[in-house]
Formats: C-alpha cells, sequence, structure tokens
C-alpha cells in the first residue's frame, strides 16, 4: 500500500495566538512495500506527519493518498474506518494503551470493534501472538501481570490483529535496553518481510535507520530536508550537522579506520562481528574479536 503526501501544510490552532504550522508544503512518496525511516529532531513533524497516514489529523491544505484513499483539505473524507482498518500506529509506549482483563481480550479488541466473526479473531490472535513470538497459553493472564517487554509485544499484537497493510513505527523501542531495542527492531522487520508491508520508522536512532530502511527522509522545521538510500544520506555529514544531526556510529567508526589506517571497507548491513574480522584481515592481523 503506497502512501502520497501532496504539498501537505498542517496548522495547530488556526487563527489564534497558538497558531504553529507543523508541516509545510510537504510532498513525499513511500513506495508500497518498502520500508522508510523518518529522522529529525523534536519539533520537526515526524508525529504530525505519521497522524495523517490513518487521518487522526487531516491537512489544512494538500492532499494525502494512502492506496486508494484520498484525504483532502477542506473536503468531509470518507471510508475513514476502512482506511483505519488498514493502517497500524505502534506509538510510543504502547503498553500504555492495553485496558482489558485478559491479553486474548485486549489482542481481540480492534477486530471485534471492526466487526470481524468470532472464529476469524481467533485465529488473528493466535497469528498476532505468534508473530510478536509470545506463547500462546498466555491468553489468559492479565497484561497487568507481564513484564513491560511482554506488555508492549501484547499491545504490538493488538495492532497486528487488524492484519494492517501500513505499519508505523512511533520511536517503539523507547525505555527498552540495547538488547530489547534489537530484538524489538528484528521482530518489527521480520515482520516486514513476512507480510509484505508498507513499514513507516520515526526515530532518532540513525543507526536503526541504516540497518532497517531502504529509505530515510530527514524533516526539519515541518520541511522535508534531505531523502535517499540510507549511505546516501549519511554520507552528507555536513548537511546533517547543520540540523544537529550525526552520522551512524559505525560509519563514523568505518571513516575513522580508513583515515588512520588506510583501509576502506564498504558497509552493507555487516553486523560489527564480521566487520572486526574484515578489518583485522586487512591489516594482516589474527586477533579473534568475536
Amino acid at each position: 500500500m503506497e502512501l502520497t503526501f501532496n504539498e501537505v501544510t498542517y496548522t495547530y490552532s488556526p487563527g489564534t495566538p497558538f497558531e504553529f504550522r507543523a508541516l509545510e508544503n510537504l510532498s513525499l512518496h513511500v513506495p508500497s512495500g518498502s520500508y522508510t525511516a523518518i529522522i529529525g529532531h523534536t519539533g520537526s513533524g515526524k508525529s504530525t506527519l505519521i497522524q495523517h497516514i490513518n487521518a487522526l489529523l487531516q491537512p489544512t491544505s494538500g492532499s494525502v493518498k494512502v492506496g486508494d484513499f484520498v484525504i483532502e483539505a477542506g473536503r468531509k473524507n470518507k471510508n475513514l474506518r476502512s482506511l483505519r482498518e488498514k493502517t497500524g500506529i505502534v506509538f510510543q509506549y504502547p503498553e500504555h494503551q492495553l485496558f482489558e482483563e485478559t491479553v486474548e481480550k485486549d489482542i481481540a479488541f480492534g477486530p471485534k470493534n471492526f466487526g470481524v466473526d468470532e472464529e476469524e479473531i481467533r485465529e488473528r490472535v493466535n497469528k498476532a501472538l505468534e508473530a510478536v513470538q509470545l506463547p500462546e497459553d498466555m491468553k489468559e493472564k492479565s497484561p497487568f501481570d507481564l513484564s513491560g517487554g511482554q506488555m508492549r509485544r501484547v499491545a504490538i499484537a493488538g495492532v497486528l490483529a487488524m492484519k494492517p497493510k501500513v505499519l508505523v513505527l512511533d520511536e517503539p523501542t523507547a525505555g527498552l535496553d540495547p538488547r530489547g531495542q534489537k530484538e524489538m527492531m528484528d521482530m518489527f522487520y521480520s515482520l516486514h518481510e513476512s507480510e509484505e508491508l508498507t513499514t513507516v520508522l520515526v526515530t532518532h536512532s540513525m543507526e536503526d535507520a541504516l540497518t532497517y530502511a531502504d529509505e530515510v527522509v530527514i524533516l526539519n522545521e515541518g520541511r522535508k530536508y534531505m531523502e535517499g538510500a540510507p549511505l546516501d544520506v549519511f554520507k552528507r555529514k555536513e548537511e546533517l550537522r547543520q540540523v544537529q544531526l550525526d552520522i551512524p556510529e559505525v560509519l563514523e567508526f568505518l571513516e575513522k579506520i580508513e583515515k588512520e589506517f588506510g583501509v576502506s571497507i564498504e558497509y552493507d548491513k555487516q553486523p560489527l562481528a564480521e566487520l572486526a574480522k574484515e578489518l583485522t584481515s586487512r591489516l594482516g592481523r589474527r586477533d579473534d574479536y568475536e
């Protein structure tokens, strides 16, 4: 399901002393089945942008197209219910949205609200639990008796049970330790591939953008500042610094290695252990860095 923003402007509290333009003439295309990372500092317009994808916000001017759904400024937009069935958003700390007495009921809440029949709901609950790597026997437990990481996975399962075609991730690893962050991001990438989702990741992590995304979009003050393949964007170090962004640490490390040792290693999403092996091999050393 492709996404297209066509000259979208969004203004909060127009005509009041609190008027604030969060997006300005933003045009953006996200191909169906792609994985796009949206990066920018607080206030750059990231959260406002993603809330247009399922019409939680509607443009002040311009239009947003999500698959066959068109959301235009100044028009009463129809079929928003159908649109929201196809677009799933995982907000920061999604576990705060849990409220049902059992895990099963919480995951089933969305599909039930959209009129899905009971047998189909049961199948979706089981599949969603499997997708987030939680055991089926957890269904009868209270979500509030689970660990923080398990609660987050239950909340994400609730989004997946809607069978979205577009998955929007708004800083989905906030508050997790490094290991938990990697496990969560690997899980999302696996879902992206297996379900052929169009995935939009809002993140402060340049490393996650480099590792998982096909395309990176940099926002600054509500405008599109830069976009392109991750390696192409992150080569533009000086331009990134102008908007207080740094390149991913792994690229900075490889740049230093080239300057100090004259060894150039092309980054192609290799694990650090593999990069270390290649480096020691190039330097003619036999140290084991694993």
